[in-house]
């Protein structure tokens, strides 16, 4: 018989299998990200009874299963609800958005512990403190490290100029190469955006930072702009549109 897995593990979404079953998909603290049937989980009223719901944070008790990649899930006890993300269409939007970013930028069965207490304090930092673009625009910036896409800002990608606070130079962020080019370099590629010198040293200013509770003090329209090329990098690097995005930057 295979041993039973326990771990913390926060909910990122679930759909119906069948009549009574449940297919959930979970981020974990000690194996990253794992789907598994949740037998009887329409039904049950003793092992799943408000413990599937997205954003929960559970104790998870899973085992591996034979020929197939889909766990089956024992029982999940709750650790927190996260139930004061409801109260507001903005907290909602925001946890959907961090639910699916993380989602989609990572693979099944990779263990990343920093990574799940980064997505654990994002949806405890928007249930407590509630939504804010420099709070967005830092849980992307450091998403995308965790998760190996970090988006190169020293230098042109291509000529290796060197970028400065003081610069003059006019930059665009290239998609393709995850990164700042100078406007000569850009002729070159096609999959570029528009970056203001302030967006730049906004986005750097925030690589530098390690909590949430570290406010920045860019201006607004800054703050939008670096939001907008992180959200259009991250579904560059997915291929294909992030579907919470429209509501988040409504």
């Amino acid at each position: 018989m295979r041993d039973t897995c326990v771990t913390e593990a926060i909910v990122l979404r679930s759909w119906a299998f069948g009549e009574s079953d449940k297919i959930v998909s979970f981020f974990t603290h000690d194996y990253g990200k794992v789907s598994g049937i949740a037998k009887g989980a329409k039904r049950s009223r003793k092992r799943f009874v408000n413990t599937l719901e997205p954003f929960s944070l559970v104790k998870l008790y899973f085992q591996d299963r034979s020929h197939t990649s889909l766990v089956f899930v024992h029982a999940c006890d709750l650790i927190r609800p996260f139930k004061d993300l409801t109260v507001s269409l903005e907290k909602i939007a925001y946890a959907f958005y961090l639910i699916e970013i993380t989602d989609e930028l990572t693979r099944e069965r990779e263990e990343n512990r920093p990574l799940f207490e980064h997505l654990k304090e994002g949806l405890a930092f928007v249930e407590e403190r509630g939504t804010s673009l420099s709070f967005l625009a830092l849980f992307e910036m450091k998403l995308l490290k965790m998760a190996g896409y970090q988006p190169m800002l020293e230098h042109c990608r291509r000529c290796k100029k060197g970028w400065e606070p003081s610069s003059q130079t006019e930059w665009r962020f290239s998609l393709r190469d995850g990164g700042l080019l100078c406007a000569h370099c850009s002729l070159f590629r096609k999959e570029t955006l528009p970056l203001s010198q302030q967006a730049v040293g906004a986005m750097v200013g925030l690589q530098e930072k390690d909590l949430f509770l570290s406010h920045s003090s860019f201006p607004l329209s800054v703050l939008k702009e670096s939001c907008s090329v992180l959200t259009r990098f991250i579904q560059f690097q997915i291929n294909k549109e992030l579907k919470s995005a429209s509501f988040v930057f409504a």
